[in-house]
Formats: C-alpha cells, structure tokens, sequence
C-alpha cells in the first residue's frame, strides 16, 4: 500500500482543489483511492468521502497518540490502492512544543513515510518559486519531497521560467495548473460549504478531476508514492458514552468526526441518527444523546418551532446524559441570536445563550480536564479536542463548568463549557481522550 502527501508552503494556495482533484481522477481510472485529512478539519474529510466513495478520516498529530494515527490510516487504506493525505495549512505549520506532537502536516508525512507533493501557487512569481520549494525540502532531512505541482501559471513561458529553476534544485514538476475562476468550491461563513449541501457536487467533482488529469502526469505522481507505515492497531479515540448512542444529524448538526462514530461501533455501540430539523426527538430507547456542531444559526427559527424535538430532548434529559459541541451547545442553551439579531428560545437545558450577532472568530486545539463524573469520562479525564466557530457567549447563565481548559500553548486552565445535571456542553470538538 502506497501513498503520498499533498501540502503547500501556505494555507489557500490550492490543496484541497488539486487533493480533490487527484482522487476524483485517479478513481476515474479504475483505482481504489483512499484518503485522509491532516488535522482537525472536518469538512475537507467529507468532500474527500464523495470524490472517493470511501470514509476519509481526520489524523491529528497533536491529539493523537501515534497508535491511533497509524491504526485510522490503515483503515483508510484497506483495501485501497493509493492513499492520498491532504494536509493543512503550511507544511511545516503546527502547535508549539514537542515536533512529534505538532499536529504539522510534515509530522504526519514523517509518521506515516510518506513523500510530499508540493502545491504551489506561483502567481506573482516564476524562478523564486524554486526558492520556497528548496527551503520546504531542505527544512527538514527527514520530510521527502517527491516533487511539485505549479499552480496558477499564467502561460507556458511562465510555466518555463519556474520548472527550469525547479530543475536546478532537484525537484520535478508533476504538472502546471492554470488559472480557471471556474474550478472553484463555494464558501461559506465557516469556510467551505459542507460537501451535503454543495449542489452538483458530482459534477464539480468531475470538473475537478478533468482539469488536474489534464494538466498534472498521474502516471508520474503515481510512480512517486512510496509504502505507508501504518499498523492494524484499532485504540479507540473515545471510549463510547453509551450502548445506543442516539446522534442528531441533519444541516444544523453535522460535524461529528468519523473516527469518533467508527470507534464507537468497534466497540460495540449503536449508533442511531435523528434529525432535529424534521423535528425528531432523540429515540427513547438510547442510553446517551450526542448533538453534534453545524450551522444550528443557520436554522434557527426552525429549530425553534420544532416542538417535537425540543420537548423530546428535553424529556430525554430528565432521566439520561445528553452532550453538545459548538453548533449541539447553542441548541442547549436558552437563547440562540440570529445573525439578523433576532433571539431564537433553544431547549433551555443550560443557562447559556449565544450570538451569531455579534461575532469573533475562535480558534485552536484545547486541552481540557473534566471536572465532574460524567458520560464523556471520570472527573479528571483529558480530553484534547479544537474550537472553531464565530458565535460568542452572550450570556453563560450560572451552571457550572464543563471542564477546565487551556490552547495549545499551555498556561493556566480555565472554565469552559457548561453542565446542569446529565447535560453537558462546550463549544469545543473532542477529537480524542488521553
């Protein structure tokens, strides 16, 4: 099993457009394409999935002890015949502290032994983009780097002028892609609009594939993948809450790491979905209650007249644990501000509520320690996870907190979250627990 990894010297310079791409493609011509993500990104796995047809999964070198990333890539590629891996941000970028554990898409190259492919935008440059691929493949001995893929070139001679500078430094060029507004994934206000509620995925797919096949030597790139290091380890990243596990999903409430749900059913537990925007209530029958994030602003008003849920939810806690992140936490809490500043009533199960009104961005892994028994693990449990979201806190109410939390950074923990009986709640995603 071989495989390869496609970064960039920095974040927008055309990964996730040339890593779709390449799948598509490579599926195209009969191959088993497997696929995974660096980093605790949710949404590109998802639009991996469909340019697949295979789960992809999110390896996380920051919140991953090295026997779950190494057991997730297995999976990823069982049965596959190329595994592609498409990173995050610039290729040497990650968290402070320990390189090991940097969450960088080069440690994740290192860990698994695969080379990397160069993506880089070379608009506004030509020979100079030599200089940035040498200083990545010379930044680090031990990160191979199989070669390049010039992105946005503006005509052949521009093409010329940056492979034969390439030359100078060792490095292929795998192919030339010009610019084309056309090849393009819309954006939403959390980045890219989740691969479920992208119209005509299929066909932005294909169109993707054609434009790489056409312009990227795939014969070439797939003679440069080299053996995977991965092991059958099957450690789960988070011990299952519950026998039957009942999992809201639907537009409002979909960012739940696939791993997460693949663990649990390793282990045993059933998942069941429900969908609060149909106005489902939790199955009775289930033992634990997980509301996932998503777009809950986005949906507000429907959420709010969706009686059947809420009550049901609400039922639900009053004898079994129930547990929200991000978007699954705003739906918890009292009130939820629209972005046209409207207040939506939500369940009422804690004493938050929350603002799309007024908004910041927040952003960054968390290292956070449970405070309390609970579902999600014993008063003093670890759990390592990330925040990504715009909505603020406009009032916590006074439940006390959920954990006690710091970034990546260290320093003191602090209150996070909130908890009132079985229902818990914070707005960070736990990617797994130490």
């Amino acid at each position: 099993m071989k495989g390869f990894l496609i970064a960039a010297p920095r974040s927008g310079g055309g990964k996730t457009t040339v890593a779709l791409g390449l799948m598509r493609a490579l599926r195209q011509r009969g191959l088993r394409v497997g696929a995974v993500k660096n980093g605790p990104d949710y949404i590109d796995s998802a639009f991996h999935g469909a340019a697949t047809g295979r789960p992809s999964f999110n390896l996380d070198s920051w919140a991953m002890d090295d026997a779950l990333v190494a057991g997730l890539a297995a999976t990823a590629a069982e049965d596959a015949d190329l595994l592609i891996a498409e990173g995050a941000m610039g290729l040497f970028d990650g968290a402070p502290g320990e390189q090991a554990r940097n969450g960088s898409s080069a440690t994740l190259a290192k860990k698994l032994g695969l080379p990397v492919v160069l993506v880089l935008d070379v608009s506004g440059q030509a020979q100079t983009a030599a200089a940035v691929a040498h200083g990545c493949a010379t930044f680090d001995a031990d990160v191979k780097l199989a070669g390049v893929i010039l992105n946005k070139v503006g005509g052949e001679r521009h093409v010329r002028l940056a492979a034969s500078a390439l030359e100078t430094v060792g490095l292929p060029v795998f192919g030339a892609l010009p610019r084309d507004a056309k090849i393009v994934l819309p954006e939403r206000h959390l980045g890219l609009v989740q691969a479920a509620d992208t119209s005509d995925l299929e066909a932005k797919l294909d169109a993707l594939a054609g434009f790489v096949a056409t312009h990227v030597d795939l014969d070439a790139l797939h003679a440069a993948a080299r053996p995977l290091c991965s092991s059958p380890s099957r450690k789960n990243a988070l011990e299952p809450p519950g026998q039957k596990i009942a999992v809201a999903r639907d537009a409002a409430f979909s960012f739940l790491y696939p791993h997460l749900l693949l663990g649990w059913r390793r282990a045993g537990a059933e998942i069941c979905f429900f969908s609060p925007l149909q106005d489902e209530p939790p199955p009775g029958d289930a033992d634990f209650c997980w509301l996932p994030g998503g777009y809950p602003e986005l949906h507000a008003r429907r959420l709010a007249n969706a009686r059947k849920f809420l009550d049901g939810l609400r039922a639900f806690a009053s004898k079994k644990p129930v547990h929200g992140e991000c978007g699954g936490y705003m739906a918890l809490g009292e009130f939820l501000v629209d972005a046209e500043g409207v207040r939506h009533p939500m369940a009422g199960l804690l004493s938050v509520s929350t603002s799309f009104a007024k908004r910041k961005l927040t952003l960054g892994y968390r290292n956070a320690t449970l405070v309390t028994d609970g579902a999600l693990g014993p008063r003093g449990k670890i759990l390592l996870g990330h925040e990504f979201h715009h909505a603020t806190i406009e009032t916590l109410g006074d439940d006390p907190a959920f954990a006690l939390a710091c970034d990546a950074h260290g320093g003191e923990k602090k209150p996070v979250g909130s908890r009132r009986g079985r229902v818990t709640g914070s707005f960070f995603h736990v990617i797994s627990a130490e």
